[in-house]
């Protein structure tokens, strides 16, 4: 029986090898791929994009991607389900003092997954965020070269839009400086305000501090006062002689 389950682990072990070594292989193929295409892109990026071939969807990299990606996913669920035997079978096992030994075994192969589902993944972003790329800037080209070959109205309606664009970024600028102005013109005054309470706030705390100042500050306000009746009157009076005077 003892022999029975070791030949059983050494089955899986078996297997769980084989298909990392495979995936070993599919991997260094796939990152391979991927830098060509980086490559080629890098290469392509610099051509008239009439004078080069695009690397969109359809294209044999293109092709070649997709059908190692689904080879390495089956290798990587394969090996998931391999190590999931070796971890029930350590959970089964019927000799307590071989678990360290075997579960040291599981830990590495688990590793060993983990590290190959990680660079699969890594490297598969890198290509489509490639791709992407490319496809944008095939894109950008067909419109530049859209943009060139237009008709003579289209470039005049072009440039039409380009110089309306360019007052509209005109009237901003001034708009921004008008604010800018009226900002610090608000903020001036509001200094200047606050400067006048200080001097009012003051001299009502010298005439509180004086009050013999604030009296004769107010005598002068009083004679002034009637200074001022004073002399309306008597120019009334005048008036009213001129007026008889005249009307005699």
């Amino acid at each position: 029986m003892a022999a029975g389950t070791s030949n059983y682990w050494e089955d899986l072990r078996k297997q769980a090898r084989q298909l990392e070594n495979e995936l070993d292989l599919k991997l260094v193929s796939f990152s391979k791929l991927c830098t060509s295409y980086s490559h080629s892109s890098a290469r392509d990026g610099g051509r008239d994009s009439s004078d080069t071939t695009p690397l969109l969807n359809g294209s044999s990299q293109d092709r070649m991607f997709e059908t190692m990606a689904i080879e390495i996913e089956q290798l990587l669920a394969r090996l998931t389900g391999v190590n999931d035997k070796m971890a029930e079978y350590t959970n089964s096992a019927g000799v307590p003092s071989l678990n360290a030994a075997l579960m040291h075994t599981l830990q590495r192969h688990r590793d060993i997954l983990q590290d190959y589902t990680h660079e699969f993944h890594k490297t598969k972003a890198n290509f489509m965020a490639i791709r992407e790329r490319e496809n944008l800037m095939g894109s950008v080209r067909k419109d530049i070269e859209s943009y060139k070959s237009g008709s003579g109205v289209n470039n005049r309606r072009t440039e039409l839009f380009l110089k309306e664009h360019d007052h509209l970024r005109n009237s901003d600028r001034l708009i921004e400086e008008t604010i800018s102005i009226a900002m610090a013109t608000k903020e001036n005054m509001t200094s200047q305000r606050g400067m006048l309470k200080s001097i009012h706030s003051k001299m009502n705390t010298l005439a509180n501090r004086f009050p013999a100042v604030n009296s004769l500050i107010q005598r002068i306000n009083l004679r002034k006062r009637r200074d001022s009746l004073i002399l309306g009157g008597v120019i009334g009076i005048c008036t009213i002689l001129l007026l008889l005077y005249a009307f005699h």
